[in-house]
């Protein structure tokens, strides 16, 4: 065991990967430095999820499961959402954490392992602020060179490397009232990133080999709100930074953006997206229902006019648009009738990738006087039908997509084919293009789509093509079988 070694395990979202590359970053400018064998790390951290109660019952597991083998002289430090809301608790059915760091405080890591390493106390070490106040309203692989630290926002990069991808995180926090969500609770209102620090941080990706950005944030589209210009004016901010953003790095191939919030989506963001070939056309708007009873239960926007005429914008301003969106079934008081509205709105609108999540109760939040009273069997039953539903969609979408020919992004090779991602698939919650033969992973490389599964695409390069489709119990379709239902939490 050594005791400048570290061992991060990362649970949840993309937004948590990003803070978990922070803390990465601060430890190994410490002179401590990665290990993924935890038996041989004098440090585990666990950074944390507690967005739904499975993620909350999947950290604890985690951190117990590595309670239970640490050795003396190691250090146990629970981190992120999960220990920002219930530390104590944690703390109590973890007896083995040595540590406990808020979402909100993972720049202290550094000082959390060496106040614990100190010994200064029996119980476990705090680093939390003030409860946050709710607002009104493939694995990460090393830059092909060093990484230039920003000077600003205590030192680091904040952003987490996947291969030839990148996320970089523009906001956190999130002053939206949706009744299911713990995020302002865990996480505060909505803090945008200075315009010029994320754009030097994207140069700094660019310089490492990055070919994919993808741009995340609770909410995208509010970006700015909070940085001092009017409400009618923030709306432009997100469309100016990715004006920007193509301008300063034009070295990044695609450019990517996740979790737009409905009811905000502004036209001008539509146009800089027609307008540059960086900016993929790809869009996750999560809208969690299609019933507006239900979606005013949720506190969410329920103009559903609204949703229909905006998506009707956007695949008319650009053709090509991968829609992405997910729901939540079994929400309080959803009727069948209610739910069967939402079968048919996705039935009607078709949208490229869906993610279905069955309602999770947290207490604290707005939705808990509303209790659960949905049955665990209901929930389940409707989430089936919802997911047999757009499995036939997901199908059609990907077969019209034969015959094409497609950029894709190749992730990995192995057994004679690659696996690489287009333009409609973000990484870790949609699907893949298969390809035949082994081709140079972090290039971008045009392909000839021959054949589709319900979530992959598969094919040919293209100065290859040939009509080979893969069949469904083929050796290449194997790979795949596995990811047959694709979420992530968005929290």
């Amino acid at each position: 065991m050594n005791p400048k070694a570290y061992h991060l395990v990362s649970l949840g979202c993309a937004k948590n990967t990003v803070d978990s590359e922070s803390m990465s970053q601060l430890l190994n400018h410490e002179g401590f430095h990665p290990t993924d064998q935890p038996s041989q790390a004098g440090v585990l951290i666990v950074n944390t999820c507690g967005f739904i109660g499975p993620a909350k019952e999947e950290s604890l597991q985690v951190l117990k499961d590595l309670a239970k083998k640490k050795r003396k002289g190691q250090l146990l430090i629970a981190a992120g959402c999960l220990t920002q809301r219930y530390g104590m608790e944690v703390a109590r059915q973890v007896p083995g954490v040595d540590g406990i760091l808020g979402t909100q405080r993972w720049m202290d890591v550094v000082e959390v392992v060496q106040r614990t390493r100190e010994g200064k106390s029996p119980q476990p070490q705090y680093h939390l602020p003030e409860p946050a106040q709710t607002s009104p309203s493939a694995r990460p692989g090393e830059p092909a060179v060093p990484i230039e630290l920003p000077a600003k926002e205590t030192g680091v990069l904040r952003a987490a490397v996947l291969g030839a991808s990148a996320y970089l995180k523009i906001a956190d926090g999130c002053r939206r009232p949706c009744a299911f969500c713990a995020i302002p609770l865990i996480k505060g209102t909505a803090i945008s990133r200075p315009m010029e620090a994320i754009l030097h941080e994207a140069q700094v990706l660019q310089e490492a080999g990055i070919r994919e950005l993808i741009l995340i944030a609770q909410d995208t589209t509010d970006y700015g709100y909070d940085l001092g210009r009017s409400p009618a004016g923030a709306r432009q901010d997100l469309p100016l930074l990715l004006q920007r953003l193509a301008a300063q790095a034009p070295g990044i191939d695609w450019m990517r953006i996740l979790y737009l919030y409905p009811g905000f989506v502004p036209e001008p963001l539509l146009e800089v997206m027609a307008s540059n070939p960086q900016i993929l056309p790809y869009l996750d708007m999560p809208l969690q229902h299609a019933h507006p009873e239900t979606l005013r239960r949720m506190q969410r926007p329920a103009n559903i006019d609204w949703t229909y005429r905006t998506i009707e914008k956007m695949r008319l301003a650009l053709p090509d648009l991968a829609l992405r969106t997910t729901f939540i079934v079994g929400y309080p008081g959803e009727t069948e009738a209610e739910f069967q509205a939402l079968l048919d709105f996705v039935k009607e609108l078709r949208f490229d990738r869906v993610g279905v999540f069955q309602y999770s109760f947290e207490p604290g939040t707005p939705s808990e006087p509303l209790g659960d009273p949905i049955s665990a069997a209901v929930k389940q039953e409707r989430y089936e039908r919802l997911m047999e539903l757009q499995q036939g969609i997901s199908l059609e979408r990907n077969q019209s997509q034969v015959g094409r020919t497609l950029p894709v992004l190749i992730e990995g090779t192995g057994d004679g084919v690659s696996l690489g991602r287009s333009y409609r698939d973000a990484p870790e919650i949609d699907g893949m293009v298969i390809v035949e033969g082994e081709l140079p992973v972090g290039e971008i490389i045009p392909i000839s789509i021959t054949g589709a599964l319900t979530y992959d695409l598969s094919g040919v390069p293209a100065q290859t093509a040939h009509l080979q489709l893969i069949q469904p119990g083929s050796e290449a379709a194997s790979l795949l079988r596995s990811k047959k239902h694709r979420t992530r939490h968005h929290d």
